[in-house]
């Protein structure tokens, strides 16, 4: 759904950052975007915290959402999802969501929408 979304986001004619495109090079785990993102996800996870890889990942992806204009979560998600989430809203961006959240969240009232599908994001997009 994730490269669904990207679609439509750019189909749309915005452009979009997703970690799942990016490649990462690291000493004991790497990532390119043609790899299996959940095998990249279940390596990263085994990594220590302060492992210079898990800050190289990090600081490239809060660079991004620093620039970007609007955040777009694919739901359901996962923690660190959230905790983007989270970061962009505290940044003041409005936060979208695409798909059906596992159940219902409080926090989940920093979305600015949720739309059910990328069908309908894709429609709200164009009229943007």
């Amino acid at each position: 759904m994730v490269k669904d979304v990207l679609r439509a986001v750019r189909a749309a004619g915005f452009t979009a950052y997703c970690f799942i495109e990016n490649e990462y090079k690291g000493d004991k785990i790497e990532f390119a975007a043609t790899k299996d993102v959940d095998v990249f996800m279940q390596a990263t996870e085994r990594l220590d915290q302060s492992d210079p890889f898990i800050n190289k990942v990090f600081e490239k992806d809060m660079a991004a959402e620093r620039a970007s204009d609007k955040f777009i979560l694919v739901l359901p998600a996962g923690i660190s999802g959230n905790v983007e989430l989270g970061a962009a809203y505290g940044m003041g961006k409005p936060c979208y969501g695409v798909g059906k959240p596992k159940k219902t969240e409080t926090l989940y009232s920093v979305f600015t929408q949720i739309f059910p599908s990328t069908t309908e994001l894709a429609v709200w997009l164009q009229n943007v």
